[in-house]
């Protein structure tokens, strides 16, 4: 029998202007506790962004969402939250935000593959 993972995501949001409360969903966070596994994709669609009144270009965006790239992997680079354990950076990525770029609420599941699972959410909820 497969081992079953109980895994939490979260879709990426780019909020051009908060006070409307519209988004671009531009990437995707998944965590695993028990395998210590995290995962950050994302994926600025330039049409979506045309279509808003955004302030920021695709770069400059790009640029913003490199931290949760980062800190997703692990890397130095990100500072000290990206040292600490998956979950934590987890919930540190997922905490609620007001600024322009923001996560949804993290969701559960139950997947056999994590990784298969995480790209057919990006498909379904990203692309």
């Amino acid at each position: 029998m497969h081992d079953k993972h109980l895994y939490e995501y979260a879709v990426i949001r780019y909020v051009p202007r908060v006070e409307r409360e519209e988004f671009i969903n531009v990437g995707l966070i998944m965590m695993c506790k028990r395998r210590r596994w995290l995962r950050v994709e994302l994926w600025i669609d330039e049409r979506k962004m045309a279509v808003h009144d955004c302030e920021l270009t695709r770069d400059e965006l790009a640029q913003q969402l490199s931290a949760f790239t980062l800190i997703g992997e692990g890397r130095s680079e990100g500072g000290s939250i990206a040292l600490l354990e998956a979950e934590k950076r987890f919930r540190w990525l997922t905490a609620v935000k007001s600024a322009c770029v923001q996560t949804s609420r993290p969701h559960p599941g139950i997947t056999d593959n994590l990784d298969t699972t995480f790209a057919r959410l990006m498909e379904e909820l990203v692309k």
